[in-house]
């Protein structure tokens, strides 16, 4: 091997020589947004236009009835508990393998989260598990969209009918992405949506509740409403969200192809008995032609057995060198909070795989096109062929 060969984290020079791309970009069109702002005075009203019209371009881009925005996705999903009126004693069922924030704002409302396994096939929430999960105290299900994949929802919602439960459908790492020709967000009887500062759509903070239900919209409305808002998202945060949904589906699109390209070359990467080292979470053959998956982060399974001494968190280590930002995925529910705080559905086992395994790449550098993918590929491929030494030298 020549000493160009070298991975960065040895010495040799980074394959991708600039840092990893910043998010949100220079976008001529968020900027005469804020410019508007200063111009008409909206960005220091209580009420101004801008809210009005980003809830009507979100209710019209959704095809939905109802959309009630806030100050993040984490608010979000506790007022949409509050919307469907789970109370203090009920259960709520979610995925091991999720945000944090999700099973807080399940105790937030004094109700027990109920963790149910990982379908391997998909890493997501594993559906045949859901009906095992209920119980007399089931008041609700928190179905979320991980990682570029989707949770098959007709099969939620059909076991949510029988019995009589609500399904909240978050969508915050799925923004305007399309399943069976639906919104992610729009199926549940209430979805979230995050606009936080690494999201698809950001105004540094900020989410909204989206229903057709008008009986949970208004209860949501009864809790937030104090003589003034209680979770606001501002008018200068609605000001700049209003261009990036017109973009969404363009970038959406971009996004997605970069990780077809990216799965297809990762293939390639494959141990001395032809297994893959790194792998994408979904098949991207798995999907329709006019499904479009949305990438908040492209989650990787990381086969360490198959990596020569290398660990998951020294091929982040070695990654990051090269200017990827390739980080670990979520901690599994399970491992981080205390059993007394939950209720879980067998062993888990799969969701202990996404705790060890899983990493996850961010999603700005899909918009930069073929050169980008092919330096992922390549950056992975030369830390894998110099992975004893790299373990070695990150031990």
């Amino acid at each position: 091997m020549s000493a160009s060969d070298l991975p960065a984290i040895l010495g040799g020079t980074p394959l991708r020589l600039e840092d990893p791309p910043a998010w949100p970009g220079d976008w001529p069109e968020v900027t005469a947004a804020l410019n508007a702002c200063l111009s008409d005075g909206s960005w220091g009203k209580y009420h101004g236009s801008n809210c009005e019209a980003f809830t009507e371009q979100l209710n019209a881009f959704h095809n939905i009835a109802e959309t009630i925005l806030c100050a993040s996705g984490t608010v979000a999903v506790e007022l949409a508990l509050r919307g469907v009126r789970v109370e203090p004693g009920d259960e709520v069922i979610l995925a091991a393998y999720d945000f944090k924030a999700n099973f807080q704002n399940v105790l937030t409302v004094g109700a027990i989260p109920v963790l149910v396994d990982i379908d391997p096939a998909s890493w997501q929430l594993d559906v045949s598990q859901l009906e095992d999960a209920i119980s007399e105290k089931t008041k609700a299900i928190i179905v979320s969209h991980l990682h570029g994949g989707q949770v098959s929802m007709q099969p939620v919602m059909e076991l949510a009918e029988r019995h009589g439960v609500s399904v909240i459908e978050d969508a915050c790492q799925a923004t305007g992405a399309i399943l069976d020709g639906q919104r992610a967000g729009t199926v549940g009887h209430v979805g979230v949506l995050s606009f936080g500062g690494s999201k698809l759509m950001t105004s540094g903070r900020g989410g909204a509740v989206m229903t057709d239900r008008s009986e949970i919209a208004q209860r949501i409305r009864l809790f937030t409403q104090r003589g003034n808002e209680a979770y606001p998202l501002s008018e200068m945060q609605a000001a700049v969200l209003r261009p990036q949904l017109e973009r969404l589906d363009e970038r959406n699109v971009v996004r997605w192809d970069s990780v077809r390209r990216l799965s297809a070359k990762l293939g390639q990467l494959t141990s001395a008995e032809g297994v893959p080292i790194l792998r994408p979470l979904i098949d991207a053959c798995s999907f329709a032609s006019d499904d479009c998956p949305a990438f908040f982060k492209v989650g990787l399974q990381f086969d360490p057995e198959r990596a020569t001494g290398l660990t998951r968190d020294s091929f982040s280590q070695a990654m990051r060198a090269e200017n990827v930002a390739l980080d670990a995925g979520f901690r599994s529910l399970h491992r981080i909070h205390s059993k007394r705080r939950f209720r879980a559905v067998g062993e888990l086992p799969n969701a202990i795989l996404c705790d060890e395994h899983v990493l996850v790449l961010h999603h700005p550098v899909l918009l930069e096109g073929e050169h980008a993918t092919q330096q992922i590929y390549d950056s992975a491929a030369r830390i894998c062929r110099h992975a004893a030494e790299v373990a070695a030298a990150t031990a």
